[in-house]
């Protein structure tokens, strides 16, 4: 079975692939075709443009489908930046410019205001069916600093509940365990698996 991944993200492909290990299970992404224009992601919520993702991939692609929406929800920015986290700091931003105005924003909060909830939302459309989603999340904290050099996003600034690495101090298969991807992943995968028994 074929699943196309609707990402040109090589981290969230590295991640993804890595937590979705399942014989006869082929993993494409949108690098595998051909002029594909991507995807607005101008939905109010998470699900929203997951769901909008893997619906317009799969459209197009005829494939079953998978997408995922993150946003990374700080407390004492009521939630902030939310379905923004890809551009917090403004379109075409980078990740250490998104890390740098988070750090700012916070730069006056003890650590006990600090705290986070990371949150990803899985999408899996099968044609001719309605999308499917999952979720993951994972409380943790904001650090004052940067810190370690694996990962992407925000993983340099977030420390999970009950650790005192970041995400990006960590190894992929460790993270992967207990961060909000891999626990929607884990769910996601029990879908594909159920959907290739029924193939």
């Amino acid at each position: 079975m074929e699943i196309v991944l609707a990402t040109r993200n090589r981290n969230k492909v590295k991640e993804i692939s890595e937590k979705l290990k399942i014989p006869e299970l082929s993993i494409l992404n949108l690098d595998n075709f051909k002029n594909f224009p991507e995807v607005i992601e101008d939905r109010r919520t998470l699900e929203g443009n997951a769901v909008k993702k893997a619906s317009e991939i799969s459209s197009r692609t005829k494939h079953i489908t998978l997408a995922d929406d993150t946003g990374l929800e700080v407390d004492i920015l009521n939630g902030a930046p939310g379905v923004y986290s890809a551009r917090f700091a403004g379109e075409g931003c980078t990740y250490q410019d998104n890390n740098i105005k988070l750090l700012k924003l916070l730069s006056n909060a003890p650590k006990s205001k600090r705290g986070a909830l990371f949150r990803t939302v899985v999408a899996i459309k099968v044609p001719g069916k309605k999308a499917i989603t999952v979720e993951g999340r994972c409380r943790g904290r904001i650090d004052v600093k940067l810190s370690g050099t694996k990962g992407f996003g925000y993983d340099p600034v977030f420390i999970p509940s009950g650790y005192k690495k970041s995400y990006a101090g960590m190894s992929l298969s460790f993270k992967n365990k207990i961060s909000h991807r891999g626990k929607a992943l884990d769910k996601a995968k029990k879908l594909l698996l159920k959907l290739m028994k029924e193939k």
